[in-house]
């Protein structure tokens, strides 16, 4: 249990598994026990997946293909991954191996943080919990994810076949973007199957129009399969107590809890590709998909990074560390939603008029029809009329069509900030909107929402396959205004077609071709020292940024042991690794001895000079350079090392023309001073006392610990004043025992305390040059 979280923890155990198959069906159990009244209570359903063609093996002896049993089980378990923040524990029942436990275990953590931020914290709707505190804390996922059964279970071989080398699988929904996706691709050559995914209920009505179109003109390649994932979803929620009763009445485009979606439906088509051997997968997904946010300093996906490219790039780490070698990405993330909707609807005519992006559609005959008064329909009104088309093409009465538009003009569309005021503009300019209106207030002209944008963090040109850009491109010029990419904090206008542009190589090029490159599940992927020289090539060309601890071996008075300088700074940066976001940074290997000269009258300091060290910080600098790092943090743990670093990191700069910083306590210096009790707590005494009894008590003598806090003739000589001047003795001039503050004062709780607040806020930092580019650090903020 989380300290401030344990209210939440509603559901004992969740158990899933195991599977059992069929050759066109699986069935995975899911049992929940709760404890009432001291008596466990268990209920039970289950979750299937129903495929229109066999798709799992018997071998001889009669036995499934313990592949496929693997497969299946991990198809299964994805739909749990939502609920680590309620279950004491989730119990996986099958064979999962090493890989399959590591990705799990990764995948809830990540999602109930998302849970957290967005279902917990900001309003929602659906929960009785009221407005909830932030707690801050490493991870969120609170249930213990266990395994019974083989974690020897067996990957497979890559499952493509020679003839398929056009051949790429779209996960299908009906919507505009996977509509797009497929009339892309089927214009430059590829071989499209379209695979669908039929829930059980009225969701399925959004894909119908898509999938019989598909069905018709492409019946050997288009597949469905059928699962009753969204009744095994509102039968979670009946076991979470503060999930209103009447959630299901309630009208709203997003769920109560779930934020492991896309998942659940991707892993289900996995089977169909691999009787296929088709080893590309596509989702549509746009440029606005992929958000680093904060909340109240916890990073997040702002809930969507199921549809991230982050979360693109994670499954086909997964898929090659199987050995399935499956590549999946989008091809629209240059795209925004409004040139999406601009070049289906201008190109593609027969698939606009299959397009549904309503989920709360009904039938009419043979068609399904949109309701016209939802959110979701208001914006494709209002982005179809923008761009001079009709929304009856693609369902839309007129009786629908003038109200979803003023609905649209007094709500506004829940998009991407940039691309709702040029929507705005749009509409205005065409006097489809009144100056009146609450959309009309925020209008105005972005140009950038029109072309095809290229970011390095959201929409690089390297996730592209190679071989499909230049035909990709050349269409999806045609109907924008252009490309641009992020140069600093402006858009500017480059040549997409450019020789150096299509040549660029693939970001899973290297990976596809062989296995050198992958680092096991469950292994740290930030610590550089620990990855080989294969896996450390892959890590630089996924991050830029770099944490360098350097501390010292010193005295720390009687009752400290010599390392605290660097074993705080190399553990501080590995907690700040692990808590930011996908990629992490990385962690090179500390630097234990510093400038430590003043205590030399103090057995045990090691010290080397200055020069030394300014010489050593500036080498490693410029060879991190040249391996890709353009941001550096220096995390420094002792003060006497301040003035040869800040040279060391001023000589980088100048010479490798990166980013290059120290930080010595200066992003928690402020919050620290109002948690300690002592003024001139200047070393060993009641700060780096609580750290260490935090962290290692063990190695604390409190019983030895002795007070001497420094006094000097002026303020401006104090070490902890605001005034005071930079100025330095020998530490036993002002100290005989080496203490400089007051470790009577020190308590674990106070160390805890402080560690959450440098680890925080140097994460906040870190997330910060991640997203990043040069130019932007440098820019002046207008």
């Amino acid at each position: 249990m989380i300290e401030g979280l344990g209210h939440l923890l509603v559901i004992d155990r969740l158990d899933v598994g195991p599977v059992e198959l069929e050759d066109d069906k699986l069935t995975m159990p899911y049992a929940v026990t709760r404890k009432e009244n001291g008596a466990e209570i268990t209920d039970a359903t289950e979750l299937v997946y129903k495929y229109q063609e066999p798709v799992f093996t018997k071998r001889e002896d009669g036995t499934w293909d313990p592949h496929d049993v693997n497969l299946a089980s991990l198809i299964g378990a994805q739909l749990a991954l939502n609920y680590g923040l309620f279950c004491n524990e989730i119990r996986f029942r099958g064979p999962f191996d090493k890989n399959d436990r590591g990705f799990l275990r990764d995948m809830a953590a990540n999602t109930a943080r998302e849970i957290y931020v967005k279902k917990i914290l900001e309003p929602n709707p659906f929960l009785t919990l009221g407005k909830h505190p932030t707690v801050r804390t490493r991870t969120y996922v609170q249930a213990e994810l266990t395994f019974e059964g083989d974690d020897d279970a067996p990957t497979t071989k890559p499952w493509v076949r020679p003839e398929a080398e056009r051949a790429i699988a779209v996960l299908s929904s009906g919507g505009k973007d996977s509509l797009l996706s497929t009339g892309l691709l089927e214009e430059i050559g590829q071989e499209v199957h379209p695979l669908f995914v039929n829930e059980s209920g009225r969701h399925w009505f959004t894909a119908l129009n898509g999938f019989r179109l598909m069905e018709d003109r492409h019946p050997a390649r288009t597949a469905r399969v059928w699962t009753n994932s969204d009744r095994v979803f509102p039968w979670m929620l009946k076991h979470i107590p503060f999930v209103r009763p009447d959630h299901q009445r309630l009208r709203s485009d997003e769920y109560p809890i779930r934020l492991w979606t896309v998942a659940v439906f991707l892993f289900g088509v996995l089977p169909l590709m691999k009787k296929r051997g088709l080893d590309r997968l596509v989702i549509g997904d746009e440029f606005d998909t992929t958000v680093r946010a904060r909340h109240e300093g916890i990073p997040h996906w702002n809930g969507l990074f199921d549809q991230s490219r982050i979360f693109d790039a994670t499954l086909t780490r997964f898929f090659h560390k199987k050995g399935w070698k499956v590549h999946q990405f989008s091809i629209l993330r240059p795209m925004s939603e409004l040139l999406i909707q601009r070049t289906l609807m201008k190109r593609y005519p027969d698939l606009f008029a299959a397009q549904m992006s309503c989920h709360a559609t009904h039938t009419e005959g043979d068609r399904v029809r949109p309701c016209g008064r939802c959110e979701k329909c208001r914006r494709i009104v209002g982005m179809v009329l923008s761009e001079g088309g009709d929304p009856e093409a693609c369902g839309y009465t007129p009786g629908q069509i003038e109200p979803a538009l003023s609905d649209l003009a007094k709500h506004g569309a829940h998009q991407e900030k940039d691309g709702v005021r040029h929507l705005a503009w749009s509409l205005l300019k065409q006097g489809l909107i009144s100056r009146e209106t609450p959309l009309a207030k925020i209008a105005k002209q972005m140009p950038h929402v029109v072309r095809l944008r290229f970011d390095s963090q959201v929409s690089p040109i390297s996730d592209i396959p190679q071989d499909l850009r230049a035909g990709l491109y050349r269409i999806m010029l045609e109907h924008s205004d252009g490309a641009v990419r992020l140069e600093g904090r402006s858009w500017e206008s480059f040549d997409l077609l450019a020789p150096n542009s299509l040549a660029m190589p693939s970001a899973f090029a290297r990976a596809l071709q062989d296995q050198d490159d992958q680092i096991p599940a469950g292994r740290p992927t930030h610590r550089l020292a620990e990855l080989t020289w294969p896996q450390a090539r892959r890590r630089l060309s996924e991050v830029d940024v770099a944490i360098l601890p350097v501390g010292a071996v010193e005295q720390h008075g009687k009752h400290l042991p010599l390392d605290v300088d660097i074993w705080d700074v190399v553990y501080q940066a590995d907690e700040v690794a692990k808590r930011c976001s996908e990629p992490r940074p990385l962690v090179f290997p500390g630097i234990p001895y510093g400038v430590s000269y003043h205590h030399d009258d103090f057995a045990g300091t090691i010290s080397v000079s200055p020069e030394t060290l300014s010489r050593v910080i500036y080498e490693i600098g410029m060879s991190a350079a040249r391996n890709g790092i353009r941001k550096l943090v220096i995390l420094n743990g002792h003060g006497g090392n301040v003035p040869a670093l800040q040279f060391a990191a001023q000589m980088i700069n100048r010479d490798a023309h990166i980013f290059t910083c120290v930080d010595s306590g200066e992003t928690s210096d402020n919050e620290l001073q109002d948690l300690i009790e002592t003024d001139n707590d200047v070393h060993a005494g009641e700060l780096e006392t609580s750290t260490t009894l935090a962290m290692r008590p063990e190695l604390v003598y409190m019983d030895r610990a002795e007070t001497h806090v420094p006094r000097f003739s002026s303020r401006y000589l104090d070490f902890g004043s605001n005034v005071s001047v930079s100025w330095f003795t020998r530490t036993s001039r002002i100290s005989p025992s080496g203490v400089m503050g007051d470790p009577t004062k020190a308590t674990p709780e106070k160390g805890r305390r402080a560690w959450e607040i440098t680890i925080a806020n140097m994460v906040e930092l870190v997330e910060h040059l991640k997203k990043s580019s040069l130019e932007e650090i440098y820019r002046r903020r207008e």
